[in-house]
């Protein structure tokens, strides 16, 4: 496969990721939408750098993991403290963080 269809498969996982994000109201589902985009921006980068037979790419995914995965442990413990004290995720009925 060429380097061609990877990017069209990023693309499309991008703009899933982007219309998920302006689309839904569940602050659990944003999360995860751009989670996907984060996903699909490493597979354009390690695509690209193994089409040009260079390493750097692949590294700058292994940072972006790390840097996704502690995204992660503090998003989703953000999401359960607003979940205990409002009793919804709805980002429509969560506009401030005044307790």
């Amino acid at each position: 496969m060429g380097l061609e269809y990877y990017l069209m498969l990023s693309a499309l996982l991008f703009t899933t990721g982007v219309v998920g994000v302006l689309v839904r109201r569940n602050a659990i589902i944003i999360f995860m939408c751009i989670e996907l985009m984060l996903n699909a921006a490493n597979l354009a980068f390690v695509a690209i750098s193994r089409s040009l037979g260079q390493t750097e790419g692949q590294v700058f995914v292994f940072f972006v993991m790390t840097v996704a995965a502690a995204e992660v442990a503090i998003g989703l413990a953000i999401i359960v403290s607003v979940f205990k004290h409002r009793q919804t995720i709805n980002v429509d009925e969560v506009n401030s963080l005044k307790g």
